[in-house]
């Protein structure tokens, strides 16, 4: 004699609304004037500072947990201290110019307003060098064909 069964088992998440939840709100936003910064063309060892400026359109404040580049040659500051509903602030980002060539880095944000991280995008291109210009210099003296 076989005998054969199965279970089936029907599982629902169920969230209660009376416990708060994390500390992500949607009362909170982070709106950037543009979310890209294109340095164009730059000069080898030019200024790479610039800044994304961004507003908190929500009605509580922003918080900005962490902003990290995507390499090293990306070093962002970000405003530590909370960004109150209406303010405008900004995230400053320095990219090394020291390196030759065409370049796309991110900046990656963690906030309160999203548990989705914000990206940023810095991109352009660095000239090399210039090269100097020298001639050897021609001795004169001593030579042998100098005539006396």
């Amino acid at each position: 004699m076989l005998v054969t069964g199965f279970t089936l088992v029907n599982a629902q998440n169920v969230i209660p609304t009376d416990v708060p939840q994390t500390e992500e709100s949607t009362n909170v936003t982070i709106d950037f004037v543009s979310k890209v910064v294109d340095y164009g063309t730059i000069e080898h060892n030019a200024d790479g500072a610039r800044k994304f400026v961004f507003t908190n359109n929500g009605t509580e404040p922003l918080l900005i947990k962490n902003a990290k580049g995507s390499c090293g040659c990306t070093v962002p500051t970000w405003p530590r201290e909370a960004i109150a509903p209406g303010a405008t602030a900004e995230i400053g980002v320095k990219y090394a110019t020291n390196r030759v060539g065409k370049f796309t880095k991110t900046i990656t944000l963690t906030t309160n307003a999203s548990k989705k991280p914000v990206i940023l995008t810095v991109k352009g291109e660095v000239n090399p060098a210039p090269k100097e210009e020298t001639t050897p210099l021609r001795k004169t003296e001593g030579s042998p064909l100098e005539k006396k």
